[in-house]
């Protein structure tokens, strides 16, 4: 029996949601747009005025994970206080995230980014192995996590190792 998602990240943009979803889909593996409803023509009065043809929702798939998207204004701005956690497989698929999605080197650190529509992402591997206990090796490793901007799994493994 599927599962159904019943919490839905909604992201609001100013006025680049459709190109957002476009970026996005583009970037994660399966991902899809799965509908685009737009504000109707002639919006002459109000906050809206202008934004004739934007997009009023726009549904899509990351990877399985269902968003919500609007176009909205001006009146709220993405926040770090909320980010996406990837969890990557391995370097190659950290590196390739990494490089589509960081817009912003002086937002990134310990695995965390920004992207160029303001939102932050945590690109990082599963990292119970390094983190997910109490021993030296698992703060060695910690406090290499803290001084990287990405992730690197070598330099984590080299870190709890003792290397």
């Amino acid at each position: 029996m599927a599962t159904v998602q019943r919490i839905t990240p909604f992201l609001w943009f100013e006025d680049k949601a459709e190109e957002a979803m476009e970026f996005y889909t583009s970037i994660f593996p399966d991902s899809r747009i799965v509908s685009i409803k737009r504000y109707p023509e002639g919006i002459t009065e109000g906050p809206m005025a202008g934004f004739d043809g934007k997009v009023l929702t726009g549904v899509f798939e990351l990877m399985g994970q269902r968003f919500m998207a609007l176009d909205g204004g001006p009146v709220f701005q993405p926040s770090g206080a909320v980010s996406f956690l990837v969890e990557c497989k391995d370097q190659a698929e950290i590196d390739t995230f990494w490089d589509a999605l960081s817009a912003d080197p002086a937002s990134e650190q310990c695995g965390w980014l920004k992207d160029k529509y303001g939102f932050s992402w945590q690109i990082v591997p599963d990292m119970s192995q390094w983190l997910g206990d109490e021993s030296e090796g698992a703060q060695r490793a910690t406090q290499a996590m803290l001084g990287m901007k990405k992730i690197i799994i070598a330099d984590l493994q080299k870190a709890y190792d003792g290397k």
